[in-house]
């Protein structure tokens, strides 16, 4: 019997993805019919629901469940839900589209039909309705007016641009899975299904996990984050976003060779398991680390490290916002419906040279000028320059292997650069 977390929403893991014959047989079908083209966010997200990430999801959010998660953090039936899974389409691609109708979801990028849906209901989402997400899922507590954050966001926020520029419509309804696309063969070895990690935390006896989030390469910072969990918890699961950022951010296969370097040399590696997921980063702050607890607890993790920014983008929200966010959601009658993985909460850490070792806000009584403190725009602008990175920010295996990449991509600007000057096309 095991002794982990319960996925949310008490169902079970509720996965969509055909095997089989069921899945030969709706691939044949799904050919036939209309199709509807797939954002990279719906993507990842259609892959989650059929994998059992986003249980108890069986499909992309109608206008009632979407209002709902966005006012009060709960489906219609009250389970908790932390921000908005829906399918736009175009006026084109939705036209003549009715309830009750079978569509195909398209994949572009790969020419792949990824599974089918039943439609429920199809409703327009004008600009108020785009704003009204917006504020509800983007606007940090310290933004005083709709009016101050839209005078940044319509251009700094990678989130609310996203969702803006969603298409006309949005459909609902209940989904068949038939891919899981590029990610099995991509990353194989550290993507995972729910049923893969949480049989893997069966097997080493574990009941206690602390998730780590990454969508940055793993320094020390990171590190001793994870260090701290394997004190308190049975072990950690490393868990990377393997799908898109925002353009300038590192791709995840570097990230992967970091975090390998890392647990190779510097922890106990029957503590730690690495894992990784196919969704796109939302940049939501505080409500996207509740979506990183919630689908956690389907992967079996009882806790979620939030430190400091979570999720976070820009000077959108409070640094430590994403952990006060936990004390404040509802919570139902029914426990099946409530969030149960529960926050970690650590300080800001920091390397301190004074105190000759990592510390945090909490146990760090130095001032800015003994501690290494480095943002990810920070550590991409100097090794994109070549510039020196501070001592301890980061293990020397790490540091390797993202100047190794950053070499790579000036060689690429150079060599096409080159060619547009001889007029090689190549």
């Amino acid at each position: 019997m095991s002794n982990l977390i319960p996925p949310h929403g008490g169902k079970g893991l509720t996965c969509c993805l055909l095997e089989g014959d069921e899945l030969k047989s709706e691939k044949k079908k799904a050919g036939s019919l209309k199709k509807v083209t797939l954002t990279p966010r719906a993507k990842g997200d259609l892959i989650m629901i059929g994998i059992g990430g986003f249980s108890p999801l069986t499909g992309f959010m109608n206008r009632a469940d979407w209002k709902n998660v966005c006012d009060n953090f709960q489906l219609s039936d009250g389970t908790f839900w932390p921000v908005p899974v829906t399918l736009d389409a175009s006026e084109e691609e939705a036209g003549g589209i009715k309830a009750g109708d079978e569509i195909a979801l398209y994949d572009p990028e790969n020419d792949e039909i990824m599974g089918t849906m039943r439609v429920a209901e199809k409703h327009e989402m004008t600009d108020a309705d785009k704003k009204f997400e917006c504020e509800k899922v983007f606007m940090g507590e310290g933004t005083p007016t709709p009016e101050e954050f839209w005078k940044v966001a319509k251009d700094d926020h990678p989130g609310v641009q996203m969702v803006m520029a969603q298409k006309k419509y949005n459909l609902a309804g209940p989904v068949k899975v038939l891919s899981e696309g590029e990610y099995p063969t991509e990353f194989a070895g550290i993507y995972m299904r729910p049923e893969e990690s949480r049989r893997i935390f069966d097997e080493k006896g574990w009941s206690e996990i602390a998730a780590l989030q990454l969508r940055n390469p793993m320094h020390r910072s990171h590190e001793y984050l994870c260090k701290i969990a394997v004190e308190v918890c049975d072990g950690v699961y490393i868990h990377s976003l393997v799908g898109n950022l925002k353009p300038g951010d590192i791709p995840a296969d570097v990230r992967v060779k970091c975090i390998d370097a890392l647990v190779k040399n510097y922890f106990v590696e029957k503590n730690v398991v690495q894992g990784g997921y196919p969704l796109d980063m939302r940049y939501a702050g505080p409500r996207e680390g509740l979506l990183h607890a919630t689908f956690r607890q389907n992967y079996g993790c009882s806790r979620m490290i939030i430190g400091r920014d979570h999720a976070g983008v820009g000077d959108f929200y409070g640094m430590f916002e994403a952990q006060t966010i936990f004390d404040k959601i509802p919570v139902s009658d029914d426990p099946g419906k409530n969030l149960l993985c529960r926050p970690l909460k650590i300080d800001w850490t920091f390397y301190c040279h004074k105190c000759d070792g990592m510390a945090s806000l909490r146990t760090c009584p130095h001032g800015k000028s003994d501690r290494v403190l480095l943002s990810g725009t920070m550590l991409r602008k100097m090794l994109s320059e070549g510039g020196d990175l501070p001592d301890h920010f980061g293990r020397d295996e790490v540091v390797a292997i993202l100047r190794e990449y950053y070499e790579g991509l000036t060689e690429k600007v150079e060599i096409k650069l080159h060619g547009a000057a001889t007029g090689d096309k190549k």
